[in-house]
């Protein structure tokens, strides 16, 4: 008898997906089970690749478990289950390879890296476009604590929620304890950020049962070794149903060689512009040097970052000099 079960991917290694069967289906013998199983050969064919964090429907028959003592259990090799199908996906990234990501966790050093916020925004950019919500988290705040404040005031003058702690002090993390406890049940949390700005660390802290690994900084270079080599979905202790995403970081950010956007896009991935869009003397303003632009107003105005703005500049350069023929 053939089976068929929705499931949720939650790690990826090689060829092998690690699925967590959806339960209560009463007629699939592995109902509520994690099991090990293969892509079918057609998504090949399609240029697709399941993702962690997709929602998949995935197919097996009576040859593919075994009664063990009185339990239920997939066979080890996992080679009898096949997902047959990637459910449509609310979005997804290029690298870490992740699906449906409703939360990104940015995590932004006040020193030891010293943060970089033309990078940052470029992140912000690509969620933004995706429909990641960010949530920023400004760390190491004991380091630098005018600098940290600042960072904030930046982000949370834009809309974002935005966070000030020091895992070191203990100062603000009950705060985003509490946060997210509360704000990321039910929905699959990423996180961001340079090589040794505390990811890891403030995991730990806020959620010890993780036990995720933690890198040290590099006196040398000034930036932390990359400690994670996969991607996997782990049960976020203390919310209902919700995942966070053990990464190996995100390291692409290349507008040049990636698609991650459209030129035409970019503007409507600074929310800080949404007001003044369609304002402007010309249609096709630019917002870089054009008479009576509505974005450059408020910029003079200071009613939008001229920090904010100086990273649209960086992006727009880059994205009006790519080719069509670059990927």
């Amino acid at each position: 008898m053939t089976y068929t079960q929705t499931g949720r991917i939650i790690k990826m290694t090689g060829g092998l997906y690690t699925v967590r069967l959806d339960s209560g289906i009463s007629d699939s013998p592995l109902t509520g089970q994690t099991v090990d199983c293969r892509a079918r050969g057609n998504f090949r064919h399609e240029h697709t690749t399941p993702l962690v964090g997709d929602l998949v429907t995935v197919q097996y028959d009576d040859s593919s478990y075994a009664d063990e003592e009185g339990k239920i259990m997939p066979d080890a090799d996992g080679t009898g289950i096949m997902i047959a199908e990637i459910l449509p996906r609310r979005n997804s990234l290029i690298r870490p390879p992740l699906a449906n990501v409703g939360v990104m966790l940015v995590v932004i050093a006040a020193a030891s890296p010293d943060p970089d916020i033309p990078t940052i925004d470029k992140l912000l950019t690509i969620l933004e476009f995706n429909r990641i919500e960010p949530v920023i988290i400004i760390g190491k705040s004991e380091l630098k604590p005018k600098r940290a404040g600042k960072i904030a005031a930046l982000y949370e003058k834009i809309g974002y929620r935005t966070f000030v702690l020091s895992c070191y002090t203990g100062e603000g993390v009950q705060a985003f304890s509490d946060f997210a406890h509360t704000e990321l049940s039910g929905k699959i949390t990423a996180v961001a950020g340079a090589s040794g700005a505390g990811k890891s660390t403030l995991l730990n802290t806020v959620f010890p049962n993780l036990n995720l690994v933690t890198g040290d900084i590099s006196e040398k270079i000034g930036r932390g070794k990359n400690t994670t080599r996969h991607t996997e979905l782990f049960d976020l202790p203390g919310t209902a149903g919700g995942y966070i995403a053990d990464t190996a970081g995100f390291s692409l950010l290349d507008f040049e060689r990636f698609d991650f956007f459209t030129l035409e896009d970019l503007p409507h991935t600074l929310r800080e512009f949404t007001p003044y869009l369609g304002k402007c003397r010309y249609t096709d303003c630019t917002h870089i040097n054009d008479e009576e632009c509505a974005i450059l107003e408020a910029v003079a105005k200071k009613e939008i970052s001229p920090i904010r703005h100086a990273s649209y500049k960086e992006l727009y350069t880059t994205l009006k000099g790519k080719k069509k023929y670059d990927r």
